[in-house]
């Protein structure tokens, strides 16, 4: 999966706050960049994005090789450390997951999934029930056939030989999201088009104290709070402490070097 350094588009908004005399332009601007503020403290988690990837089918055994064990009437078995290093004893007979009695045909979709917009094979479209999704990432053919072992890497999409599917990754926005993104939205609007708001990019960075005859305003240290990986406005930090409690700056990820990842096309 390429390296993503924002959202693959503006979150929807509902907007509480006025935007009569905002140019569209304008407006989708700062949405733009109170999702990609968002998105950021967020952990780098939300989607949905769409991707095209070269899937390679996990095979237990590609051909019987000359070391195979013959134990009596049990049959050969191959020994091999399966993708979580763990050793296991492979069956000519098909691969089988954990919980399945029979061969499972399978193969990996780096997430979270989205949807899946399609799957090509050879060129030629499979429909919808033909295939499922399992978590975590799991693409699983349902129609009797199974995945190519192997495909032509060189050839382009729609061409024989070829193995293409194209999915949105990344999780949902909810309803709590889209309330987050509209209200730094807003603050983001006021005083940074234009107007005579003190929010936003007008609002006093440097004043923490105000003292004036007799009475004393105390706000609280914008540095701090954007330290802490928070706004300083009371929903999106909320739907921030909701999501990302430990304040994860990435998604985690676990890297083997035994595991076949999708392969994508980044150029041209």
């Amino acid at each position: 999966m390429p390296i993503q350094t924002g959202p693959c588009e503006a979150w929807p908004t509902e907007l509480c706050c006025e935007t009569e005399g905002v140019e569209e332009e304008e407006l989708a601007r700062w949405t733009l960049i109170a999702s990609q503020i968002l998105w950021g403290l967020s952990g780098r988690r939300w989607g949905p994005c769409p991707i095209t990837v070269r899937p390679c089918r996990r095979s237990c055994l590609a051909a019987l090789p000359s070391y195979a064990v013959q134990w009596q009437s049990a049959g050969p078995w191959i020994p091999y450390i399966d993708a979580y290093g763990v050793w296991r004893n492979a069956s000519v007979c098909g691969c089988r997951s954990d919980c399945s009695c029979t061969e499972l045909c399978e193969v990996y979709l780096a997430g979270p999934v989205y949807d899946v917009t399609s799957v090509e094979v050879d060129g030629v479209a499979l429909p919808d029930g033909a295939y499922r999704v399992d978590a975590a990432g799991l693409l699983v053919r349902t129609d009797g056939n199974c995945w190519p072992e192997c495909q032509d890497m060189a050839a382009p999409a729609g061409s024989d030989n070829t193995f293409f599917v194209t999915y949105r990754y990344g999780l949902p926005l909810d309803a709590a999201a889209i309330a987050a993104v509209s209200e730094l939205t807003c603050h983001l609007l006021k005083g940074c088009t234009g107007g005579s708001g003190s929010c936003g990019c007008k609002s006093r960075q440097n004043m923490t104290r105000l003292s004036r005859q007799g009475v004393e305003y105390e706000w609280a240290d914008p540095t701090l709070i954007y330290s802490e990986g928070r706004t300083g406005l009371p929903l999106a930090d909320l739907w921030l402490a909701t999501v990302n409690p430990y304040r994860m700056t990435s998604p985690s990820r676990v890297y083997s070097p035994d595991f076949k990842r999708p392969r994508t096309t980044t150029w041209p």
